[in-house]
């Protein structure tokens, strides 16, 4: 359950003992393309959007490692339930509800993860806790480099997102499935990725508009394998995408998406091997990674990126 606190302008997130903002805010300046958030001077500034309502938002850390948000341009949000939602909204990305002792007292014993625990100690799982969001974060991703994943995000949210300006920054609001269903494969030629994957966005856009696709439903299932499967029977969408997805966005900490490279590559370096490991030998390295698959990948994945 959320603890915070609302002093209208400005908002406190109570934040557990094992939360470092500056091993999340690492991770989240790893490209300098990203264009959902801008980060300067160790703080974070975002637009969220709650119903009608946009806003700016400026995330920093107190004394006591509390994060706190402040709203910025001409007032905060009038209505506390709008205000309520913001705060569940970082809750929800900086992954706070996560008790991670557990976690680490697993991975201390762990010949792949006693490194990365040390290393990155501190660390949540940065979500994506809008689900049009992270579908298309991960169908884009689909089988090229992080860095042209970037450009084509960034390309999808300039040509169809709302862009909201305060002195002279834009903050970029990403676009909502209306936005992106009625669209044809024609109108997304211009982004320059594969016909596959336009189609993929506008069928999946399609599905969340008719409502046959929500995180309500997907949530609802109570179970990793039920969600897993109502996403891998969408066509473009296959146990990589469907892993990611409940990963980081439907918090599901078993999740596993054993098939990354980047995963494969971590594990290479992080153990010296000449070649990248088999699956078989990943599912024999993840024995005892039960229920935590999700934070041991990204524990991992932050060795590369």
């Amino acid at each position: 359950m959320i603890d915070w606190q609302d002093n209208v302008r400005e908002l406190t997130l109570f934040t557990p003992k094992e939360f470092n903002f500056n091993e999340n805010l690492n991770y989240l300046m790893r490209s300098s393309i990203e264009c959902m958030y801008v980060i300067k001077d160790e703080r974070i500034y975002k637009a969220i959007s709650v119903g009608q309502e946009d806003s700016i938002i400026e995330i920093s850390t107190d004394a006591e490692n509390n994060l706190v948000i402040r709203f910025l341009r001409d007032s905060a949000p009038a209505s506390k339930l709008t205000r309520a939602a913001v705060a569940n909204y970082v809750w929800e990305w900086f992954d706070l509800e996560r008790d991670l002792m557990p976690f680490y007292g697993m991975a201390e014993n762990d010949s792949l993860l006693k490194g990365a625990i040390v290393s990155f100690y501190g660390l949540r799982i940065m979500g994506i806790p809008d689900l049009f969001e992270a579908l298309c974060w991960g169908i884009i991703g689909q089988q090229i480099n992080l860095t042209f994943a970037y450009t084509l995000k960034r390309r999808l949210v300039e040509k169809f997102g709302r862009c909201v300006e305060f002195e002279g920054e834009s903050y970029w609001i990403f676009p909502k499935p209306s936005d992106i269903a009625s669209l044809n494969v024609e109108d997304l030629v211009g982004l320059r990725m594969t016909v596959k994957k336009c189609e993929y966005l506008i069928d999946v856009a399609k599905l969340m508009v008719e409502g046959k696709l929500t995180k309500e439903l997907l949530l609802g299932t109570g179970n990793f394998k039920s969600g897993e499967k109502i996403l891998i029977s969408i066509r473009g969408i296959g146990p990589w995408t469907a892993n990611y997805v409940l990963m980081r966005c439907l918090r599901f900490p078993n999740a596993f998406p054993i098939d990354d490279v980047g995963l494969h590559n971590a594990i290479k370096q992080v153990l010296g091997m000449d070649t990248k490991p088999t699956k078989k030998e990943i599912l024999q390295l993840a024995e005892n990674w039960t229920g935590w698959e999700a934070y041991a990948t990204f524990y991992l994945w932050r060795f590369l990126y």
